[in-house]
């Protein structure tokens, strides 16, 4: 199974940028659709951008389209979030999130990283 560690967190000012990324171990990492959720304060987790095995298909939540790009390297077992144009309401803690098919239901992701805060300020 594999293990994921996210990294690239941290505060910035609204209209600003950040890279995520979340690096997988095992030899496995292609064989999985790849997630990326997060969890704001007093709020439910919720679904950001989802990306298919090969990285030929994304989706993405209505509040992030347009600002944020999912991508995956295969050879380097790692996914990225690259978010623009940030917001105060992108305050979250970012989860990646690992499924055996393509889902925006965090119900069929098994596998989870621990997370990283994202600051938004205004």
């Amino acid at each position: 199974q594999v293990q994921l560690v996210e990294s690239g967190g941290g505060s910035v000012q609204a209209g600003g940028s950040l890279r995520l990324s979340c690096a997988a171990s095992g030899r496995t990492f292609s064989r999985y659709a790849m997630g990326w959720f997060r969890q704001a304060p007093g709020k439910e987790r919720e679904f950001v951008a989802a990306i298919r095995r090969s990285g030929g298909w994304t989706y993405y939540a209505d509040s992030v389209k347009g600002r944020f790009t999912i991508s995956r390297d295969n050879a380097k077992n790692t996914v990225y979030l690259q978010m623009n144009s940030l917001k105060p309401e992108d305050t979250a803690v970012y989860y990646c999130a690992a499924a055996a098919t393509y889902s925006t239901n965090q119900n069929e992701y098994d596998t989870w990283g621990q997370g990283t805060q994202v600051t938004v300020s205004s």
